[in-house]
Formats: C-alpha cells, sequence, structure tokens
C-alpha cells in the first residue's frame, strides 16, 4: 500500500467517526438578567415585579435552572431577622417575588421544551411540570422573551436580556 492510500483510508477512518449530524446549540444557556415583567401584555399591561423588576434565570450544561424575581421596591424589614417579619411585610414580600429551581429540557432545534420545578419560595409549585403549551421561552439573538400563563387565567410575560 502506497502512502496516497493510507491518507485516503485514514480520512475515511475520521469521516465516519465523525458525527452526521451534529446537535445544535442549546438556546437557553446561560445566564439572563430580568429587564420587563408585565401581566396582561395583550390587555392592562401592569408591572408583575413593580416598576423596577430585578431578577435572574440561569439555564446550565447539566440541564438544571434556577429563577429569581423581585420587585426591587419590596421595603425592607423593620426587623433584620428575616423570620420576624409581620405580617404585612410577609405579604409584600411573597407577593413580590418568587425563587424557584429544577430541571429543563431542550428539543432537537435547542429550543427549550420543558422544565420541572424541584424547590419553589411557592410550595404549590413543587413538583410541577411545565411544557412549551404551559411556558413558552422564545430566543431571539440576546433577547429571551418568557410567556406563562397562571392557573387564574392570569398572562404574564417576562423579558430577559443575556448576561456577558
Amino acid at each position: 500500500m502506497n502512502r496516497r492510500h493510507l491518507v485516503l483510508i485514514a480520512l475515511g477512518v475520521c469521516l465516519m467517526s465523525a458525527p452526521a449530524n451534529a446537535t445544535p446549540p442549546n438556546k437557553v444557556l446561560g445566564t439572563w438578567r430580568m429587564v420587563s415583567a408585565q401581566i396582561d401584555p395583550e390587555g392592562k399591561n401592569l408591572p408583575a415585579y413593580g416598576a423596577r423588576p430585578n431578577g435572574m434565570l440561569t439555564f446550565t450544561p447539566d440541564m438544571h435552572f434556577i429563577e429569581v424575581l423581585t420587585d426591587a421596591d419590596v421595603p425592607r424589614f423593620a426587623s433584620n431577622a428575616r423570620g420576624e417579619g409581620t405580617d404585612a411585610e410577609n405579604r409584600a414580600a411573597m407577593a413580590g417575588s418568587i425563587g424557584f429551581f429544577g430541571t429543563y429540557t431542550v428539543d432537537e432545534n435547542g429550543e427549550f421544551s420543558g422544565n420541572k420545578v424541584e424547590g419553589c419560595t411557592f410550595p404549590n409549585w413543587i413538583g410541577s411540570v411545565r411544557t412549551r403549551q404551559d411556558l413558552r421561552l422564545v430566543v431571539d439573538g440576546d433577547v429571551m422573551t418568557e410567556n406563562f400563563q397562571r392557573p387564574d387565567g392570569t398572562k404574564i410575560r417576562i423579558t430577559f436580556e443575556r448576561v456577558r
């Protein structure tokens, strides 16, 4: 066998071991900062987390996520002890924030296809599974829009920007 044949055989082996179709990139992967949040964006368009929404959403390569959304204007507690808030302070903190984490999936195009909540500051969400029918995340460059509907029918739209 001459050198040319060996080169052709080596090239063939390399091509056979290369994936036929590379997996598309995970479009939601990374960290995202909330820039706006509206309740009923097609209707009343009220701020979902106050005039200064503050939040982060992170999707990890091992298919975990964590999302924390807050109203930056929720008043501080009079006491510095978290467990010693008044009923009004606790109510405002609970109504003005949510934090949860779990696992997520993407489809064959690298687009978000669903998640499962493993832990949450609102206990009723723990164990819930949301599909693209319940929760839609659309990535356009460095902007991601999250649309979902609460069980009571209230529609929410949150816009995130990718953190660099």
